[in-house]
């Protein structure tokens, strides 16, 4: 129970007196009369509505222009306007006796001039006359309650405009006069309160037979009940002289104590009107102004139940009624006058309560009128701001929180900066979290707070917050957990939200849980496994190389993030380049030379780098390997790799490797794969290996003739013993031809030790040779001249003497001669038939053809290479004697045309020529191969 009492006054209204308005009868500032002997009234439709004791209805719009229309012969009891519709229901009399009448008024149709009356039935309950105490009509026009002095409760059902269309009935009969009635409607159920001088009852309409509920065992007197609105949850108010009780259909509600003698209730926009008697002391001069002195006087009190407070009070004279139109409160007082109430503006309230620092019942206010949340913002701003001047942080900083979204974050943080009021920062940073409003800096401030205060429990309830809604800045928070010492915070954080990077970071450069981080990048997907490898293989192998090379195994041949088992084959065929990270290893021989091999091994497409890679690390450890065990192996692992065919695109690479480690096989392998035959016979020559360098010759001197002629030369410039070498070089030379007797003769005559008799062999067989070849060549010169004699002779026969045909036999078939025959000088004869079956010219002998075709077709060769100089330079080249090349080309007549030595330019002698060519033809000689 809420005590009177306690409940504070304000004046939310400002009364006023309603003038009449200017006009030609009327003076402007006179206060406006009533009619005299005005009973009843009501309100709505834009008009006050009054009754009085002649039976007239008059109707008061907002101008003041009073009309009215006679509507009873002896007078108005009752009025009750519709406020949804234009229909005004009366109850009256029209002769004397306890005959009321109820009649319906159209206010929007006319009869005469006056509203047209609908409907005309008395209202006596079963014949029985009583007296009329209440009228209500439910808004929707099907049903009307009419109560009676005797106790008794009449309910028209179905359209109360009509006869025809409704039905009357007694709904409660009883022994107190009804002194309430009130209709609440909720979704599709209709209830009907009906409170007597004794008690309270509740109808439930939507039902049959209409049941019905007694909710309690006291009444009030006429007047003294009303229904509220929804702000109230439609519930029925009943004021009795110590308490107003509000009632649901089916029970009691709260209870008020209002102390007073109850005269009329009124529900208006959330305020509960009251007019009471008080025979006590009367209010403040604020409220009674001049009348204070008189004691029995009417008081109105505005209540307002959600708030707790009193709107409004002042004293009137003998209070006809309390309407409500137009926005305002009209108070009727019985000399005629009436008194407007007109509710102060939010705002002004507000005001009035700030300066008295009523801020809590400001917020209520605020509610209740639905201000908007800009305008509740500020409330609680001012609120906060006094609080906070008062020294109560903890209460500012409450109202601060519930400005979030509204005040500007920067103006509460400035005033909680000192470090005593870190708490109250602290609450307040954490609310902004929460409603998703911080921005980095906040969650920078927030950080420093938890770690200022050591609140380790508060930080992890921070930072462990709904994985499904984010209110911060991850990495924001990452950054200050580092600075400030809190890496398993930093770390979780960085994990949790996938920040790979600020993990690594934290575990490497600042935990060193350098196997932890090493575990976690393999947790990784592909590209940002490869990425933070990258970036931070080289201080993971630096602590954990067998751990770190392991991975770059992995991650370089078939990758599968671990643990992630659903993806099992979505990655084949991704994989990482070798090659680039090879200078992760820069310190890490033994690690880098597995990790080398493996690839080798399981990637036999692995870039070229990494087979370069492995060939220097292995000649590296081959060189500085000291047990000749291990060191052969490391020999036999080169050079196998040398083998494997990987080098031939970089084959200078490898050889400069080779010659830096001193790898001799090496070397010699890739020089015999280059074909660098010379190379191989110097290497042996500087190393002074003599019989390496004639098996060298052996080897390879088929596809490099010159290397007989370098090897002879090398051996002619030692000044050892080394007959045995020159006999062997030269016994080759001899066999191939391959150089001049005189200019073998002038290589060795640099060699000291070099006697006639190392070369007398080679001389003398060569002289024999040459001898041999001399006669052969006299011969067949003999045998040319005789055959040209005896050609020539046959010419000369041809020319001057007849030539006789004595063949008797054809020389195709060699049957016997028959007429017509064919004779052709070469002495061959042939039947004509034979002829023209086998030949294929008419001037062209059959027997002789192929041969003659042979030497025209060599003819037409020398003819055709006459001028084929380059072909005749490129055998003169290659050919083991020179001298027959040119010899050769002479006899096709290429040099036919040569400008002869008389042509020779001025002041070269045509010894100089010869000897020219004979230095050439040498020096051909010499480099034929």
């Amino acid at each position: 129970m809420a005590a009177y009492l306690q409940w504070r006054r304000f004046v939310f209204f400002d009364r006023e007196v309603v003038k009449e308005p200017p006009g030609p009868e009327g003076s402007a500032g006179k206060p406006f009369a009533l009619p005299p002997g005005v009973t009843v009234c009501d309100s709505g439709r834009g008009s006050l509505v009054f009754g009085d004791i002649r039976g007239e209805i008059w109707f008061l719009p907002r101008s003041l222009q009073l009309t009215s229309f006679q509507a009873y012969k002896l007078r108005v009891t009752h009025l009750y306007q519709l406020k949804q519709h234009s229909i005004l229901v009366s109850v009256g009399e029209d002769e004397e006796g306890i005959n009321p009448l109820v009649k319906v008024w159209n206010l929007e149709k006319r009869d005469g001039g006056n509203p047209l009356c609908t409907r005309i039935f008395p209202a006596i309950p079963g014949n029985k006359p009583t007296v009329v105490s209440c009228l209500t009509v439910h808004e929707n026009l099907n049903f009307m309650a009419i109560g009676f002095a005797d106790g008794s409760v009449v309910l028209t059902k179905g359209d109360i405009t009509r006869d025809r269309h409704s039905k009357t009935q007694i709904l409660h009969e009883g022994s107190y006069p009804v002194t309430g009635l009130a209709f609440r409607q909720s979704g599709k159920t209709t209830h009907l309160f009906v409170v007597t001088t004794e008690n309270i009852q509740s109808y439930l309409l939507s039902v049959k037979d209409y049941p019905h509920l007694e909710l309690d065992t006291h009444g009030c007197g006429l007047r003294c009940s009303s229904l509220s609105d929804p702000s109230q949850d439609l519930q029925f108010i009943v004021a009795g002289n110590e308490c107003v009780y509000l009632y649901q259909p089916d029970e009691r509600g709260p209870c008020f104590a209002f102390e007073g003698q109850k005269l009329i209730v009124h529900w208006y926009r959330g305020y509960l009107i009251i007019v009471s008697k008080d025979r006590k002391t009367s209010p403040k001069s604020e409220f009674a102004g001049n009348e204070a002195q008189n004691s029995d006087k009417q008081v109105l009190n505005i209540y307002d139940l959600c708030n707790k407070f009193i709107a409004y009070s002042s004293i009137f004279d003998d209070i006809v009624d309390v309407l409500a139109e137009w926005g305002s409160l009209y108070v009727l007082t019985r000399d005629g006058k009436i008194h407007v109430l007109q509710e102060k503006d939010t705002q002004t309230k507000l005001e009035m309560l700030f300066r008295k620092n009523l801020f809590e019942m400001a917020i209520n206010l605020a509610k209740s009128h639905h201000l908007d949340s800009d305008g509740l913002s500020e409330i609680f701003r001012q609120y906060g701001d006094h609080l906070y001047n008062k020294g109560n942080h903890d209460g500012a900083i409450q109202q601060y929180i519930r400005t979030i979204g509204k005040l500007e974050p920067s103006y509460v943080i400035r005033k909680f900066l000192d470090a005593q009021r870190i708490h109250n920062l602290t609450a307040y940073l954490q609310t902004l979290h929460l409603q998703s409003l911080a921005n980095a800096d906040h969650t920078t401030l927030l950080l420093n707070c938890y770690t200022k205060l050591k609140d380790s429990s508060k930080l992890e309830e921070f930072i462990k917050t709904s994985e499904s809604e984010v209110r911060f800045d991850v990495e924001t928070a990452i950054k200050v957990l580092r600075q400030a010492g809190y890496y398993s915070h930093a770390v979780y954080l960085a994990e949790k939200h996938a920040h790979h990077e600020w993990y690594l970071k934290i575990q490497l450069e600042d935990i060193k849980n350098y196997q932890e981080a090493l575990h976690y990048i393999g947790k990784l997907p592909f590209d940002q496994a490869e990425s933070n490898m990258k970036r931070y293989g080289k201080i993971l192998m630096h602590h954990v190389p067998n751990e770190t090379t392991e991975l770059l195994k992995i991650l370089c041949t078939d990758y599968q993030p671990s643990g992630d088992n659903e993806g099992l084959g979505l990655l084949e065929g991704k994989k990482a380049n070798s090659e680039e990270f090879i200078p992760i290893f820069a310190n890490n021989s033994r690690e880098l030379k597995a990790f080398l091999e493996h690839m080798t091994e399981v990637q036999s497409d692995s870039p070229q780098g990494v087979y370069d890679t492995l060939l220097e690390l292995r000649l590296q450890n081959w060189a500085h390997e000291q047990d000749k065990q291990i060191k052969e192996k490391l020999h036999n692992e080169a050079l196998t790799l040398l083998k494997s065919g990987r080098f031939k695109t970089v084959f200078d690479k490898a050889l400069v490797l080779c010659q830096m480690h001193n790898f001799k096989d090496g070397v010699l392998y890739l020089y015999e794969q280059g074909k660098l035959f010379q190379q191989i016979m110097h290497y042996h020559m500087q190393n002074e290996q003599y019989k390496k360098v004639i098996e060298v010759c052996e080897l390879y001197g088929d596809q490099e003739a010159c290397l007989w002629e370098q090897a002879l030369g090398y051996f002619a410039r030692k000044e050892e013993d080394c007959k045995e070498y020159i006999a062997a070089v030269l016994k080759h030379i001899e066999n191939k031809n391959l150089m001049p007797p005189l200019l073998v003769v002038q290589t060795l005559a640099h060699n000291s030790t070099a006697t006639l008799s190392v070369i007398k062999d080679y001389l003398v067989n060569k002289l024999q040779k040459q001898s041999c070849q001399i006669k052969q060549d006299e011969q067949r010169i003999l045998k040319y001249r005789e055959e040209t004699t005896r050609i020539r002779q046959e010419i000369e026969e041809l020319k001057a003497s007849p030539k006789i045909f004595q063949k008797t036999k054809c020389s195709i078939c060699t049957s016997a001669l028959e007429l017509p025959s064919v004779h052709f000088l070469c002495g061959h004869s042939f039947h004509q038939h034979c002829f023209e079956s086998y030949s294929d010219s008419d001037s062209e002998c059959p027997t002789c053809m192929p041969e003659n075709r042979k030497v025209m077709d060599m003819i037409r060769a020398q003819e055709q290479k006459r001028d084929l100089h380059d072909q005749f330079q490129h055998q003169l080249k290659c050919s083991n004697d020179g001298f027959s090349v040119v010899a050769d080309y002479f006899g096709r007549g290429v040099f036919n045309k040569l400008t002869l030595i008389t042509d020779l330019p001025p002041g070269k002698p045509p010894a100089s020529l010869e000897a020219g060519l004979h230095r050439e033809l040498l020096l051909h000689g010499r480099r034929g191969t």
